[in-house]
């Protein structure tokens, strides 16, 4: 069992910045996958960035050049430093585990509002 635990959202007005953090604990698997999802209201929930163990990334193309996903696996964590934030971005951001064909774990979530 795998537990993750999201921290850093908030409110920030447009054009700031945010910085996510999630921590995972429990039996955590030696090569795995994290990242970062979101879900608007109304909307269904989108793949915003993953890293995998090899420090691979993949982003949305709506926020390509402004987000940056990152991880720290001596302390089995994964941020998302995100940029020139915009009103459109603003969602609950989930944390996202995943061993490839075997676990998939998924965080409360965290809300990240863009407003002015």
């Amino acid at each position: 069992q795998v537990q993750l635990v999201e921290s850093g959202g908030g409110l920030v007005l447009p054009g700031g910045s945010l910085r996510l953090s999630c921590a995972a604990s429990g039996n955590i698997a030696s090569i795995y996958t994290m990242g970062w999802y979101r879900q608007a209201p109304g909307k269904q929930r989108e793949s915003v960035a993953t890293i995998t163990n090899g420090a691979i990334t993949n982003y949305a193309d709506s926020v390509k050049g402004r987000f940056t996903i990152s991880r720290d696996n001596t302390k089995n964590t994964v941020y998302l430093q995100m940029n020139n934030l915009k009103p459109e971005d603003t969602a609950v951001y989930y944390c996202n585990y995943n061993v490839f064909r075997t676990r998939n774990s998924w965080g409360q979530g965290t809300q990240v509002t863009v407003s002015s």
